[in-house]
């Protein structure tokens, strides 16, 4: 039975601050959430009692349970301070749901009703509930602009906390805003965040001449160290890498030559994308949540690209498409100018724009991934020859490197801003 997981985030409007996840489940393409499938709920627990510490990190984590996992009360194995338990109308008209979730409640659990609606169960519901999810999308039957207006100002009035789900688009970013949501979730989200810089400070700068330099069939690495040389923030951010935990070296590095030995040209094309843009990134919440689904899709696209036959680029090159796949959200300037100037492949180019041949493929499956479409991630990985089975697994270990590396990186700079 195939399972599927991945996280969304969810942002204040007011602020771009990113203050939690929801993790989503899927089973075989079909909902796990049915009050009956015990299987499922079988599913859910064993995949969260093995992958805790990877999805639970200083963000709120909001996940839906059902009856089943309520009952063999699954929440109790996490931290209830950054749990956030979601439940939706098969839970509420279950007999036993309001003495159990009662229970939750004086333990200090924190709860939060799926696509809320006007109707008697969801209003009964009210006292135990914080957060109030609504759904904004183009394909919600209730997307009037006035009646979500409504919606959301009747459930300010009870001091509940709304969140709009579905903004997949700025059309549904814009609605979030208007309508007075307090936080959005989606796959804009991150795009929405993003602070751009101008084209041609991107052309003109150190990091382009790096990516020119390290991307030729035959690196030069002299002249890859006088480009890191020449730049503060690239020498700064290249020997907090090769000085992080990642690399657990017992002596730490000072020189950028010895880095650049230390790394190697093949490690270095993999990480140049994160020495970009500039060396505080750590303490922006916009750059980083770019920077770190950049970065995931980079890890997940290379780990994948190993099931895929006929693939016409090396693995270092299927982990520079993750990369530069967000470059249009972090540079002003459409994906193609950018990409004419980048020496990359063509068959990268064709996936990122066009979304054509096997990369393109590969690259579409990632984007459904990430948006939790199922049926098409079952469609693309069968077509891709990629294990489903394989596919949430893969997807956490993902996020576990992208949280241990820049983990690293950040007590790297700490050490750095403390003995310099």
């Amino acid at each position: 039975m195939d399972r599927y997981v991945t996280r969304q985030p969810i942002k204040a409007l007011k602020e771009d601050k990113i203050i939690g996840y929801e993790v989503l489940f899927q089973k075989d393409y079909d909902s796990l959430y049915s009050s009956s499938d015990v299987a499922a709920a079988d599913t859910i627990a064993g995949f969260l009692m093995q992958n805790t510490e990877r999805i639970f990190q200083d963000k709120l984590t909001f996940v839906t349970f059902t009856p089943s996992l309520l009952f063999r009360n699954t929440p109790k194995i996490f931290d209830k301070d950054k749990l956030i338990i979601q439940i939706e109308d098969h839970v509420m008209i279950h007999p036993l749901s309001p003495t159990i979730i009662k229970k939750y409640r004086t333990e200090g659990y924190i709860f939060a009703i799926n696509d809320f609606q006007f109707s008697p169960k969801y209003f009964t519901m009210l006292d135990f509930v914080t957060y109030i999810k609504v759904d904004v999308s183009n394909k919600h039957e209730g997307r009037d602009r006035v009646s979500l207006n409504n919606l959301i100002n009747t459930m300010k009035g009870f001091d509940k906390k709304c969140i709009a789900t579905g903004v997949n688009t700025k059309e549904d970013y814009e609605l979030a805003m208007e309508v007075g949501a307090d936080f959005a979730e989606g796959s804009y989200v991150a795009e929405a965040m993003a602070n751009k810089v101008k084209r041609m400070e991107f052309l003109e700068g150190n990091f382009f001449q790096l990516v020119v330099e390290v991307s030729k069939d035959e690196p030069d690495i002299q002249q890859i160290e006088e480009i890191v040389s020449h730049d503060a923030a690239l020498s700064y951010a290249l020997l907090k890498i090769v000085n992080s935990a990642y690399f657990a070296l017992r002596r730490r590095v000072s020189s950028i030559r010895q880095a650049l030995v230390t790394m190697g040209v093949s490690q270095l094309k993999q990480w140049v994308y994160l020495l970009s843009f500039n060396n505080d990134f750590e303490k922006d919440d916009a750059r980083e949540a770019m920077m770190k689904l950049s970065f995931l899709r980079a890890n997940y696209a290379m780990a994948l690209s190993e099931y895929v036959k006929d693939l016409p680029i090396i693995r270092s090159e299927v982990y520079m498409m993750g990369m530069f796949s967000t470059l249009q959200f972090m540079i002003d300037a459409p994906l193609e100018e950018i990409l004419e100037e980048v020496p990359v492949a063509q068959e990268i180019k064709d996936a990122l724009i066009k979304r054509e041949g096997v990369c393109g493929e590969l690259y579409r499956l990632i984007l459904s991934y990430e948006n939790a479409d199922w049926k098409e991630v079952k469609l693309l990985s069968e077509k891709l020859g990629i294990p489903s089975g394989l596919l949430a697994q893969t997807y956490m270990d993902c996020v576990e490197t992208v949280n241990e590396i820049w983990n690293g990186i950040i007590s790297s700079s700490a050490y750095q801003e403390t003995h310099t």
